[in-house]
């Protein structure tokens, strides 16, 4: 999965991008985001591709504990963890439910996972407990108490 700015960086123009696109050789997955057509897609895929379209965002909460297995729920929306003042992008594609994280807690206890060659930030494991319990009012205590499982 590839962003227009980084083909612009290796020198591809947006006219060569588009005639790639129309013969096939990339697909558009959504405005700037490009991907080959037999490309592999991991199950977290949607993950990948949130995170490009959302680079300063870290994947949280019930997003997070899905990717580490710790719940039996598949989010319909990515959750994604943003600064108080950061631009919130407007996404059709995949649906993405921000939530503003103070500096200090968005900062700490991110891995990073390679996921369909993407470089992926997702809050570890045990911040991600702590925020769902922190959140809890939003989420509910049953999915808090079945991520501490």
């Amino acid at each position: 999965m590839v962003c227009l700015a980084e083909f612009r960086a290796k020198g591809v123009t947006a006219a060569t991008i588009s005639r790639l696109e129309r013969a096939g050789a990339v697909v558009r997955l959504g405005r700037g985001v490009y991907q080959l057509p037999d490309a592999a897609v991991d199950a977290h895929h949607v993950l990948a591709e949130a995170s490009k379209r959302v680079p300063r965002g870290v994947i949280c909460l019930v997003s997070a504990l899905a990717f580490h297995d710790l719940t039996d729920q598949m989010p319909p929306r990515v959750w994604m963890a943003i600064a108080p003042k950061a631009w919130r992008p407007r996404i059709e594609y995949p649906a993405i439910r921000f939530v503003r994280f103070p500096k200090e807690r968005l900062d700490k206890g991110v891995e990073f996972h390679v996921i369909d060659g993407v470089k992926v930030p997702i809050f570890g494991v045990a911040k991600t407990v702590a925020d769902v319990f922190r959140y809890r009012r939003v989420l509910g205590n049953a999915l808090a108490i079945e991520g501490l499982r």
